[in-house]
């Protein structure tokens, strides 16, 4: 997890995520529903961002995906289990919570109930390949939204037309894990730090 969960959000900020008012929020803290604190002297409120996360959890509120404090979620789609795994690890020692589906069909299945914030595609796969699963989002685009990053030891002109399918970026494999970092950074638009390992074998 992030550094983000111990960030403390004024009561406006905190109404802001959840969707409601400010008093909505101060009312909460009041009757003790939401644990914050008063600054001392001006009397304003205060609430860390994990325990915003926990009661926005507790109470089924959706959590929007700019909220401080909720880690991105990665979607690793690859048949072959060591190079599943061996994804995971990166990114979860990156702080994104991940979860590994073997197939394309599984992975459409994952989709609604998971919703990632970005999917790993291998493109050779059993069941649905790759470019199935890149055209049924083209086709019919999940209700969020979802970056998609191939990764492949598919030939150049397989993974141009990855890209031209809606792939946001693409990894040949074999790569170094620094590389996988640098690549969902790309995606991000944001400074994520270079992992650290060796190289990771793939097809």
């Amino acid at each position: 997890m992030s550094n983000t969960l111990v960030e403390t959000l004024t009561s406006t900020e905190a109404a802001r995520i959840c969707g409601v008012s400010f008093r909505t929020v101060i009312r909460w803290i009041e009757r003790g529903d939401l644990q914050g604190y008063r600054l001392p002297g001006r009397g304003d409120y205060r609430v860390t961002a994990a325990e915003l996360l926990r009661f926005m959890r507790a109470h089924g509120m959706p959590e929007p995906d700019d909220a401080p404090g909720v880690p991105k979620r990665i979607l690793v789609v690859d048949d072959e289990p060591a190079m599943a795994s061996a994804i995971k690890r990166v990114v979860v020692r990156a702080g994104f919570e991940t979860i590994i589906a073997s197939d394309g069909f599984l992975a459409g299945s994952m989709l609604h109930t998971f919703r990632p914030h970005l999917m790993t595609l291998d493109i050779r796969m059993p069941v649905i390949d790759g470019f199935g699963v890149l055209r049924v989002l083209r086709d019919h685009p999940p209700p969020f939204s979802l970056k998609v990053l191939v990764v492949s030891g598919e030939t150049e002109d397989r993974l141009r037309q990855a890209l031209a399918l809606g792939a946001h970026g693409v990894l040949a494999k074999p790569f170094e894990n620094e590389h996988l970092l640098e690549a969902i950074a790309r995606i991000f638009g944001d400074g994520l730090p270079p992992g650290r390992g060796g190289r990771s074998k793939g097809r």
